[in-house]
């Protein structure tokens, strides 16, 4: 495969498309966040610390009770908002870097671009049809050249 590298610049980053992706993420993020708070906690009940530490606290003589209920709801309500909260910055920040893409000129990226050339007796891949189409205009004296192109009508 022959590569070769080509520039790149990220001008634009469409604020919904973040919004909805930086969402999807977040949700999980939480959700991991939640299920691993409720394992540790699973783990600290078994090892009995819970119990060890209010009888520590009962040695000094400061009453303190342990409501795991109640820090997991809070842990939910962390997570909900943090959730929220993450999402709209992740969004405000995509439209700060479209204000600021606008003074700069963007972000400019060098990827590397794979061309498939088959080897000796196989049949290319099929290849997705351009929604832009070359016409050559005639000359006069035939020979032809590439016009710029055209958007081809869709129906």
């Amino acid at each position: 495969m022959a590569v070769r590298r080509v520039r790149r610049i990220i001008r634009k980053v469409d604020p919904w498309t973040v919004l909805k992706a930086s969402f999807v993420f977040n949700a999980i993020m939480g959700l991991v966040f939640v299920l691993g708070t409720w394992v540790m906690w699973s783990l600290v009940l078994q090892k009995g610390i819970p119990e060890r530490i209010v009888d520590l606290f009962d040695a000094v003589t400061i009453e303190l009770t342990i409501d795991g209920p109640l820090y997991f709801r809070i842990v939910v309500l962390l997570a909900i908002i943090g959730v929220i909260g993450m999402t709209a910055f992740m969004t405000l920040a995509a439209v700060v870097y479209n204000l600021i893409s606008d003074l700069v000129g963007g972000v400019e990226v060098t990827v590397l671009e794979e061309s498939y050339t088959p080897a000796q007796g196989q049949q290319a891949p099929p290849r997705r049809r351009s929604p832009w189409r070359i016409t050559p205009a005639p000359q006069p004296n035939g020979a032809t050249s590439e016009q710029p192109r055209q958007p081809v009508s869709t129906g």
